[in-house]
């Protein structure tokens, strides 16, 4: 009852400010004395060719037309449209984009099938895909933040290694997510409302809005606030298994005791439902005509339940757990721009600090189920010798933290000589604890007291420190032919700290559990530094105002670390080379638009998560040779008509290795001198689909005084690999090809619209990803899908002042 009064408190909240803004703005009006502007025709935008779209990937404001590089930009129109409100709603917009995901706030990011499918872990290798909140570097170890969509201006995908402005963890590509700023010139304010329903889940809902008051001539404030509730349409059916493997004990006595279980208590149908809430609040200040500053804090609640990837086994969108699970993903970031001029160059200033909490609490029988074909290994037996439940659970707590600062200069920017170049500082500290437990396993014979019910923990400290200095110039040749090149050199250094195997080993490192600090425990004391620099270099011929071509190679890093397992040595840096030739043109006076790009990478000492036979069942990182890839990326945008638009874009990558991935030896380490090899050269890339491309259609039409519209979405991608390894590969299997359809009707007048809108049409099953929670060579059998959401029906309603 407590959860629900704390929802309605925050929708009552929520209503209330958006209730007040047409009055705010009424006032707002009268005192400027100013008269709003006469509203657009639906097809306004067609009979002046298809709108600019402005970008700062490259630091600076610049049309998307004349920057030279892969990029692509998904304004507040196609968010709009496509009714984008997280990372998976834009990701299927993004062709050059995969991921990897067990649920919201669990996914990893990938650009162009730089993936070896080992990422994701929450004490494992840094991304290989940069993310952004404006100008704030929020990439984490683990997953990706996932923001809620609302009032923002655009999403940037920029493919390729970004090495020169944006550093590590951009080894293969950088998503941006650009917001709304303050306006001192207008007041604006805006809600929405939607319900959904899942054909085969449940009921959802969402409530949005936004605020822009001036404050003065010189301040304004901008305040955002949601409240979403995703239905849920996975079901945990009843099952029943029985634990029989024979056991034998320490006499020589063979025992065979089978022990049934059911899950009863946890059957639910639709359990995995989210709630996310949170908000954001930007203060933009004009010191003067040169200079601003801009404070904003960004704050996301979300709750996830249940599991988010079925059980094909078990049935469609159905699972066997024996445990409620839920994952909790909190967060806020402060962030302070400052902007100016020094004499006539540019000057910048940002800086951020982001804490980050996940509570994950998830079944983990099916490791039990695996292991019940080894005896002893889930005998446990209480105090009086009769077998107790070895069903296992799993519950992760990880707190981060990350804070940067970047001072940036940037030259004029119509000298035929510009320079962009600047200092960045970047610190994240990751404290990491999983306990792997069977309830009763503490007061067990084969347990302790002293470590409660764990059988396996991990509790590490992790920090990685970057420091870099930068610098890109451009030159133009000729008036039409630019040449660009840009270096930055870095510090990356890596500590962990903690312990990390069975519980039983705990007393041998001297540690005690829960550990009351991290210097208790001093089983892993790990550091790890590297250095080196990236480069880019560029020519760019711009043909006429419409049509540029260019020719790019440039460089990514990622930073190595330290593996928590003491006898095995740190990962090192893994490198992407990118050879890329794009176009950006325009033709028809605006009305079509193609860009696109060929390219081909050379991905060196790439990193790999890998659970070895040997390994203590601790999960380590290797590095596991070399990949390349040949790729094709477009997108195209078409006004055919004043009132028909077609747009799509797709994608093109073939990822493969181009050598041997050898096994781990019996030191835990890469032997490749046994000549056993765990993926052959030639190897798909896993997680990738070697095509993926969306279109859409989208038809504007007056009907009476309404400006109406109606929309359909194709979305495709080939199948896809599991895991980078063979014999892993092997017992998931692949996820193969599918096609999504959307659609979507509605109508505007005045400053009020409404749709309705499906998507997933047809109710297709596509299986993006295929994980197990523990090593494939273990849980292989027991492998399930994520798939994309079923049929979901959606009503919007919003209004604009």
């Amino acid at each position: 009852m407590r959860v629900k009064t704390k929802r309605a408190g925050r929708l009552v909240l929520l209503l209330a400010s958006t209730a007040l803004a047409p009055i705010w703005g009424m006032q707002s009006a009268i005192a400027a004395d100013t008269t709003p502007a006469a509203p657009a025709t639906p097809d306004s935008a067609a009979n002046e060719g298809l709108m600019e779209i402005v970008v700062t990937a490259q630091k600076r404001s610049e049309n998307l037309q004349n920057v030279p590089i892969s990029l692509q930009a998904l304004g507040t129109a196609t968010l709009e449209q496509h009714q984008v409100q997280s990372f998976d709603d834009y990701a299927k917009q993004l062709p050059s984009v995969s991921f990897q995901s067990f649920g919201p706030g669990q996914s990893q990011l990938f650009f162009r099938g730089i993936s070896s499918g080992g990422d994701g872990l929450p004490f494992g290798a840094l991304p290989t895909s940069g993310f952004y909140l404006d100008e704030i570097p929020v990439t984490t170890i683990g997953s990706l933040l996932d923001v809620h969509i609302y009032d923002v201006a655009r999403v940037e995908a920029l493919s390729g290694p970004q090495g020169t402005l944006y550093g590590a963890s951009s080894l293969s590509g950088t998503l941006r997510i650009i917001t709304n700023k303050p306006d001192t010139s207008k007041f604006s304010a805006g809600y929405d409302v939607q319900g959904t329903r899942f054909d085969k889940g449940s009921l959802g809902g969402t409530i949005e809005g936004f605020v822009n008051i001036p404050l003065s001539d010189r301040a304004a404030v901008r305040i955002v606030g949601f409240d979403e509730h995703d239905g849920g349409y996975i079901d945990n059916t009843y099952h029943q298994r029985t634990y029989q493997s024979p056991h034998t004990l320490d006499d020589g006595t063979v025992v065979n005791s089978p022990i049934t279980v059911d899950n009863s208590k946890f059957v639910k149908k639709n359990f995995n439902d989210v709630d996310t809430y949170g908000g954001r609040v930007a203060l933009g200040i004009d010191l003067d005509d040169d200079w601003t500053v801009t404070p904003q804090v960004i704050a996301q609640h979300q709750r996830s339940n249940g599991s988010f990837l079925y059980d094909p086994k078990a049935g469609d969108l159905q699972v066997h757990d024996y445990a409620p699970e839920r994952n909790i993903d909190k967060w806020y970031q402060a962030a302070l721009t400052v902007e100016g001029k020094v004499w006539d160059w540019d000057v910048l200033y940002s800086g951020g600090y982001m804490q980050r909490s996940i509570d994950t609490h998830a079944d983990y029988s099916y490791y039990t189920v695996a292991y019940d074909a080894y005896p002893n290994y889930g005998y446990f037996t209480n105090s009086m010798g009769k077998q107790i439940d070895p069903t296992q659970y799993y519950y992760g707590h990880q707190d981060l933290t990350k804070q940067s600062h970047e001072l940036r200069f940037s030259s004029p920017s119509t000298n035929r000589w510009r320079v962009t170049a600047g200092l960045f500082y970047q610190e994240q500290t990751n404290q990491f604890q999983a306990n792997y437990y069977a309830p009763g396993y503490g007061s067990s014979q084969q347990g302790s007291p002293v470590y409660e019910d764990d059988i396996f923990l991990t509790n590490v400290h992790i920090v990685d420190r970057d420091y870099a200095v930068f610098s890109q110039a451009s030159y133009d040749i000729l008036p039409s032919v630019t040449l660009t090149g840009g270096v930055r050199g870095f510090i990356a250094d890596n500590t962990l700290t903690g312990f990390s195997g069975f519980a039983s080993d705990a007393a041998k490192a001297g540690c005690v559990t829960p550990f009351p600090s991290l210097n208790s425990c001093s089983y892993l004391n790990k550091k790890f530094s590297d250095s080196g620099e990236t480069h880019k270099l560029n020519v760019t011929w711009q043909i006429d105002p419409d049509r540029m071509v260019y020719a790019t190679y440039s460089t990514g890093y990622r930073p190595g670390g330290n593996n928590r397992r003491a006898a095995v040595e740190p990962y090192g840096s893994d490198t992407l080379d990118n050879y890329e030739l794009g176009w950006k043109t325009s033709w028809f006076d605006q009305k079509l638009r193609f860009n696109g790009a060929v390219y081909y990478e050379e991905w060196n000492n790439l990193q790999y998560a890998l659970v070895a036979l040997n390994s203590g069942s601790v999960t380590n990182i290797y590095n596991a040779g070399d990949a390349r890839v040949y790729g094709v990326e477009t997108d195209i945008t078409w006004a055919v008509t004043r009132s028909l638009t077609l747009s799509a874009s797709g994608a093109f990558n073939d990822a493969r290795l181009a050598t041997d991935f050898c096994a781990i030896g019996a030191n835990s380490n890469p032997d490749c001198a046994s000549g056993i090899i765990a993926a052959p050269k030639g190897t798909r890339l896993p997680v990738q689909p070697r095509i993926k491309f969306n279109t859409t259609a989208r038809y504007e039409f007056l009907l009476g005084e309404v400006d109406s519209f109606v929309q359909g979405s194709v979305n495709h991608q080939t199948s896809t690999r599991s895991f980078l390894g063979t014999t892993a590969n092997d017992l998931v299997g692949d996820s193969p090809g599918f096609t999504t359809v959307d659609i979507s009707m509605g109508g505007k007048i005045g400053n009020t619209s409404a749709e309705f809108y499906v998507q997933n049409l047809f109710d297709e099953r596509g299986g993006l990803t295929r994980n197990t929670f523990s090593a494939p060579e273990i849980s292989g059998q027991y492998a399930r899908i994520y798939p994309t959401k079923p049929r979901l029906f959606g009503v919007k309603f919003g209004q604009k002042f």
